[in-house]
């Protein structure tokens, strides 16, 4: 039984043993794929969720979705060299860490993660750290003030996503535990979920919603979007490995084989629903497979992520029904019932395909010690610590915003559009 650790532990352990060992050897191959694997998943929020959510929205909102995506870019990489990274990476307590590395102060050109420099490794981390806060605007669109948003965009990726991180990655509590996350089931989708939620349920409802129907503007631009993601997935999860090798091609296979069928499950709960399968639903099925498969990605097998993919699409289908149709919900984008439920769900999936005992549908094994019972059950605890930490600090950062800056625009404001009274530029001008 191969013996399989966190992604972070490895890490972690490199950058709290003497980091900056200019002589250490530091691997091309590798270093040369999570430069790619870089640039992939940056390239999953510029250009691919701000085209994908963009489309989503209504016309007089497409270009704040724009430059919402465009802007929590800018400010959460200049967060993350000052002090993100730190927070996230550097040997600290079991729940944070330290303050070692503020400004990359240890992070020089000589310095190794593994065996690949620790500024490749910070830069690969920092793509995570952006696409977080980004998916989050899907629980808000058309509603939230630009200062506001980058007000509390800035402050939770500071108390939320490094700290979260720290845990599972970084030499944290649930990284010790044994929590199996590979790509970000905990540390992405379920802190951006149930932060996207929570903003929902603290903000209310878009004016006249869910009586007045507000299809998206440009299902061309989600699509093209949409294949971003999917292309630059490849990067998020197999760059997850940190390292050019099999479990690297294991884990780009599972995340394929998993968007295909969370993409054709959901066409199939659509046509059997409502008699027809539509392209919102092909590519947000995609999204669901992809999110779903991420924290299993590294420690299933081709066929375990088909079943994950197939699950996620009914899943997360019927989810989105449930808070949209049953409770009234106006998660703008579906943030939550996507990321937020199919990332709780493939962390929970990945303790039970992990295992070598399923034939055709096993993974590579549990840890020294560890059963499928034992294993869900951390996944659990992940999951469940998770979600109570993101929901709570999340109300409390929205509620602080709103005394300092007011988080909704005006119902004037909301019926002309945020391109124009946010920003004074139209996203169309035909």
């Amino acid at each position: 039984m191969k013996k399989l650790t966190a992604i972070g532990a490895g890490i972690a352990l490199a950058l709290f043993s003497g980091v900056a060992a200019a002589e250490d050897s530091v691997n091309g191959a590798n270093t040369a794929w999570i430069l790619t694997a870089t640039a992939l998943v940056l390239f999953m929020t510029i250009p691919g969720l701000s085209l994908f959510y963009g489309g989503l929205v209504r016309v007089k909102n497409v270009l704040s979705v724009l430059v919402q995506c465009f802007a929590i870019t800018c400010m959460v990489s200049v967060l993350w060299l000052v002090i993100g990274y730190s927070l996230a990476f550097s040997e600290g307590s079991a729940v944070l860490g330290g303050l070692g590395n503020l400004f990359h102060a240890n992070v020089t050109e000589e310095a190794v993660a593994g065996d690949i420099p620790e500024s490749v490794f910070s830069m690969f981390q920092l793509t995570f750290a952006i696409i977080t806060p980004a998916l989050i605007v899907g629980g808000f669109a058309e509603r939230m003030r630009f200062s506001s948003m980058l007000l509390f965009s800035g402050m939770w990726s500071l108390v939320v996503y490094s700290p979260v991180t720290h845990w599972v990655w970084g030499g944290g509590w649930l990284g010790e535990m044994g929590l199996m996350d590979f790509a970000g089931g905990t540390v992405v989708h379920v802190t951006a979920g149930v932060a996207a939620i929570t903003a929902a349920l603290v903000m209310g409802k878009r004016r006249g919603f869910p009586q007045t129907q507000m299809p998206p503007h440009n299902m061309t631009m989600t699509i093209t979007g949409a294949g971003m993601l999917w292309v630059g997935w490849f990067g998020f999860n197999a760059g997850s490995a940190l390292a050019a090798n099999g479990d690297a091609g294991m884990a780009m296979m599972a995340t394929h084989m998993s968007a295909a069928a969370g993409a054709l499950t959901w066409m199939l709960a659509e046509w059997i629903r409502f008699g027809k399968p539509s392209a919102l639903g092909a590519v947000t099925g995609m999204v669901a497979g992809l999110g779903t498969i991420t924290p299993a990605s590294g420690f299933v097998g081709p066929a375990g992520g088909l079943v994950i993919g197939i699950v996620a699409g009914f899943v997360c289908f019927n989810a989105t029904m449930f808070l949209k149709r049953k409770l009234g919900v106006d998660d703008s984008l579906d943030v939550f019932p996507v990321h937020g439920v199919g990332g709780a769900l493939g962390t929970i999936l990945a303790g039970v395909f992990a295992s070598t005992q399923l034939g055709v549908f096993s993974g590579q094994g549990y840890a020294e010690g560890m059963t499928m019972g034992s294993q869900v059950g951390v996944q659990a605890i992940g999951v469940l610590a998770t979600a109570v930490y993101t929901g709570v600090v999340t109300y409390i950062l929205l509620k602080l915003v709103d005394l300092m800056l007011g988080l909704r625009v005006t119902d004037d404001e909301e019926t002309e559009g945020l391109d124009l009274n946010q920003h004074n530029e139209r996203g169309y001008d035909l």
